[in-house]
């Protein structure tokens, strides 16, 4: 073997030796992600984070989720709404990408293409304005159900629209927030991801030293109706989800308010 074709072959496994360094750096980063489970991230409040009935959960910069692979979606994503991350901000909508975090597979963006459903974030883009990456991550396809057009521009925009006014007025809020993946439900795709009958959003507010909470639950329908319509207990969305929402809150301020549909604490103006 000439030394031309010996230098050559070194300079490919130089190559494929770097390739495969950077291959396993970003697969242990996404394990890494992932294997962090429930541990606290210092710039969000994941005190209140819910159980996961999937143990499955995931953590990006500006939101945490718990991913249910029968249903290819989470079955909550949470995250805090601060007032100083409300922006008017208008950053170029990205196209939507498979979340990597994902470890059992996340849903192709696809699945979604001439099924007559929007791509409906749960964690609204709106929501993420203060930075270009807080935005972006919000077009994961971890952080989409498949909503109708008019009840996702319709009631339900409306509800994120509140959800920011309340943020604004009380200087933040925690958000939990999903489709309820349980019954008879239609599917979309070659993945045969899930359509919720239901969505809910759960808000906890814990800035002026009382705690307060409010949960929506909206049929998978525009609606016309008052949003106080849709007030319904913590306990109801629990039990028909599975999911148990802020078990790390003391068991009597929890049972108390968790019990509870009044929204006089929350202002509807």
């Amino acid at each position: 073997m000439t030394k031309k074709r010996i230098y050559s072959l070194i300079a490919i496994l130089i190559v494929i030796g770097i390739y495969a360094y950077e291959h396993f750096l970003k697969e242990n980063e996404s394990l890494e992600i992932i294997e962090k489970g429930e541990v606290v991230k210092i710039d969000t409040n994941e005190y209140f984070l819910p159980t996961s009935t999937t143990n499955q959960i995931v953590h990006h910069e500006g939101y945490s989720l718990s991913y249910s692979e029968t249903h290819e979606q989470a079955e909550w994503v949470a995250y805090e709404l601060k007032k100083a991350h409300l922006s008017k901000s208008n950053f170029k909508r990205p196209y939507f990408e498979i979340d990597k975090s994902v470890k059992t597979g996340a849903a192709h963006w696809r699945n979604y293409k001439k099924s007559g459903y929007d791509r409906g974030h749960l964690c609204p883009a709106g929501d993420r304005k203060y930075s270009q990456e807080a935005h972006d991550e919000t077009f994961l396809t971890s952080n989409i159900s498949p909503q109708e057009h008019q009840f996702n521009s319709g009631i339900w925009n409306s509800l994120e629209q509140k959800v920011r006014y309340w943020a604004h007025k009380y200087d933040g809020v925690f958000v939990v927030t999903g489709g309820v993946l349980k019954g008879n439900m239609k599917t979309i795709g070659e993945e045969k991801v899930s359509v919720p009958n239901q969505f809910y959003k759960i808000l906890i507010d814990n800035n002026a030293g009382q705690t307060k909470m409010i949960a929506f639950l909206m049929p998978h329908e525009n609606s016309n109706q008052s949003l106080y319509k849709f007030v319904v207990s913590v306990d109801e969305i629990e039990v028909l989800t599975g999911i148990n929402f802020f078990s790390e809150l003391e068991d009597s301020i929890e049972n108390r308010l968790e019990a509870s549909s009044s929204y006089k604490d929350w202002s509807f103006n």
